[in-house]
């Protein structure tokens, strides 16, 4: 009896049952959306990773591991992951770092805080396409960027600066006498480099935006009683905003790097991955292995499972950060 009654205690009531039965039939639409978009193509992207099919052949065929052991001895895999690292290397610090002192920036009370709020963000809600194509004219030779260094006396990079391979920092060294350099050592070319100003100038607002809501929910005492006690504003930035924005800091470098690792659009219109394939991104090698006559979706699969591995990886470490951090 006492077994049988501790069983009926633990029946749910019908009213708990309605509410998990509601909560299931809002939660259904979504969870279908993820699995047909997003978890679906993922998996079906690991499946025919193992296959070899070319867009203008119906037919495919089981390779296995091959598409990957190609990979691994393919240089155009390595020069668009070298690009790629380079990307985010340069791209994350800057962004982030310009994205947190304009937000502080921001965040004080002066007149017309909302208009810079505004005009900083703008850039990241305007059309990528668009504005990398004004760019490709500022780029241009007789563009207003060549005008510019041109007017103060400053030399301009020939070729031009979308038309010019060279590493930046293999050009720097060859002005001290260094000209044998590594491919892995000469850094972005010029071309590469002039798209990655391009990408902080239009993702800054958002970062700066992330951390402008991090601050407003910082407590005002602990920078009362600093003030108090004597500390400046770069004492109050260093000592008390960079710690308790650190979490804030680890989301926009993780969002940072995975929008990095995943940048096309302004490749494809400004570059198309040339010159000399130096701004050939693993995105843009994806792309051009399974669309452009290269070896096929079996091939541009396995590259995306590289890429999701490399991506999966930046978030796990996010987390441990993120963990470590909440626990001090």
């Amino acid at each position: 009896m006492a077994t049988l009654t501790l069983r009926r205690g633990r029946r749910r009531s019908p009213t708990a049952r309605e509410d998990a039965i509601a909560g299931w039939v809002f939660v259904l639409p979504a969870m279908l959306i993820y699995v047909i978009f997003v978890f679906g193509p993922v998996l079906y992207s690991v499946f025919i990773s193992f296959f070899h099919w070319e867009l203008v052949v119906p037919n495919r065929s089981w390779v296995g591991l091959d598409n990957y052991r190609t990979l691994i001895h393919d240089p155009d895999f390595w020069n668009a992951f070298r690009n790629t690292c380079w990307y985010a290397a340069l791209v994350v610090p800057v962004q982030t770092t310009t994205g947190l002192v304009l937000a502080v920036l921001a965040n004080r009370k002066i007149r017309g805080r909302t208009f810079f709020r505004t005009s900083f963000y703008f850039p990241s809600i305007s059309s990528s396409v668009v504005i990398s194509i004004i760019f490709l004219w500022m780029y241009s030779a007789r563009g207003f960027i060549n005008y510019v260094l041109k007017s103060f006396g400053f030399p301009t990079p020939k070729p031009v600066w979308l038309a010019n391979p060279n590493g930046v920092i293999a050009i720097a060294l060859s002005h001290l006498g260094i000209d044998h350099v590594s491919v892995w050592l000469q850094g972005p070319s010029v071309a590469l480099l002039s798209i990655m100003l391009l990408n902080i100038w239009t993702t800054t607002g958002t970062m700066m935006v992330i951390f402008l809501a991090g601050l407003q929910d910082m407590p005002v005492e602990v920078y009362e009683a600093a003030a108090l006690d004597g500390a400046s504003r770069y004492r109050l930035f260093r000592d008390i905003t960079v710690p308790l924005i650190k979490p804030v800091t680890l989301f926009v470098l993780t969002i940072g790097f995975i929008g990095c690792f995943q940048v096309f659009d302004q490749i494809w219109v400004m570059s198309q991955g040339g010159p000399a394939k130096s701004t050939t991104t693993l995105v843009f090698l994806i792309y051009s292995e399974a669309f452009q006559f290269g070896q096929g979706f079996g091939y541009a699969s396995s590259i995306a499972m590289v890429l999701l591995a490399m991506v999966l990886a930046i978030y796990l470490i996010q987390q441990r950060l993120a963990g470590e951090t909440v626990e001090r």
